[in-house]
C-alpha cells in the first residue's frame, strides 16, 4: 500500500506539472490554481499538497522550460557554422515566444518564480555573446552589428502583441525574418541558401522559430 500511495503521488505530481506547463504556457501564470486542478482531474486540496504556493508550481514548470532553452543554446554553441548557430538560436527563441508566451513572460519578467533562474539567464547571455563573436569571426554579420543589437531584436520579438492575438505567430515570424535580414551580412544573405530560410529540426519539420 505504501508503494502504491507513493506511486500514485508521483503520478499526480507529474500530471500536475504537465497540465500546468501546457496551461500556463498558453494562458499565463495567473491562471487560477483551481482551474489547473480541474484540468488535471484532481481536487484543489491535492494540488496544494503537492504545491502549497503558486510560485512553487510556476517554478517547477519553468524548470523544464529553462532546461529546453539550455539545450537549445548548447546545440547552437556546438554548431560549427556561425550563421546557422546564431540564426538558429534566434529562431528557437521566437518559437518559444509562439508556443509558450506565458512562461517566457514569467521567466524574463518580474515574476518571483523567475528569480531562481538568474544564473541561467546570465549563462544564456554569455552564450549569445559567444555566438555573435563567432559570427563576426566568420564574417557573416554586418560589421556594425553588436550583441546589444541582437538583444534588441529578441526583445522586439518577445514584446510583440498584435491587436488580434491569433495573428501573433505570423507577426513573430515576419519580425523574425526582418531581424535576421537586419543583422546578416548582405553577401551572406545572398550567397548562403540557408541564411534566411525556415529552420528545420532533426526530424526535417520546419520550425517557425526563434527560449
Amino acid at each position: 500500500m505504501t508503494r502504491k500511495v507513493r506511486a500514485d503521488a508521483a503520478d499526480n505530481h507529474e500530471r500536475i506539472i504537465a497540465t500546468a506547463r501546457e496551461a500556463l504556457a498558453a494562458e499565463g501564470v495567473d491562471l487560477p490554481m483551481r482551474e489547473i486542478a480541474r484540468r488535471t482531474g484532481l481536487g484543489v486540496a491535492t494540488l496544494y499538497r503537492h504545491f502549497p504556493a503558486r510560485t512553487e508550481l510556476v517554478g517547477a514548470v519553468l524548470a523544464g522550460h529553462v532546461a529546453a532553452c539550455r539545450a537549445d543554446m548548447r546545440a547552437a554553441l556546438a554548431e560549427p557554422d556561425a550563421w546557422t548557430a546564431l540564426s538558429g538560436a534566434v529562431r528557437r527563441f521566437a518559437e518559444h515566444q509562439i508556443r509558450a508566451p506565458g512562461l517566457n513572460e514569467a521567466l524574463l519578467g518580474s515574476h518571483p518564480a523567475g528569480d531562481a533562474f538568474r544564473s541561467d539567464r546570465r549563462a544564456h547571455a554569455a552564450a549569445l555573446e559567444q555566438l555573435v563573436a563567432r559570427a563576426h569571426e566568420q564574417r557573416v554579420l554586418r560589421r556594425d552589428t553588436t550583441v546589444a543589437d541582437v538583444r534588441v531584436g529578441l526583445m522586439a520579438i518577445s514584446s510583440l502583441h498584435p491587436a488580434q492575438a491569433n495573428r501573433r505567430p505570423d507577426a513573430i515570424r515576419a519580425l523574425l525574418r526582418l531581424v535576421l535580414a537586419g543583422i546578416a551580412r548582405p553577401m551572406n544573405a545572398e550567397s548562403s541558401g540557408h541564411a534566411l530560410t525556415p529552420h528545420r529540426n532533426a526530424t526535417g519539420a520546419t520550425s517557425s522559430l526563434g527560449r
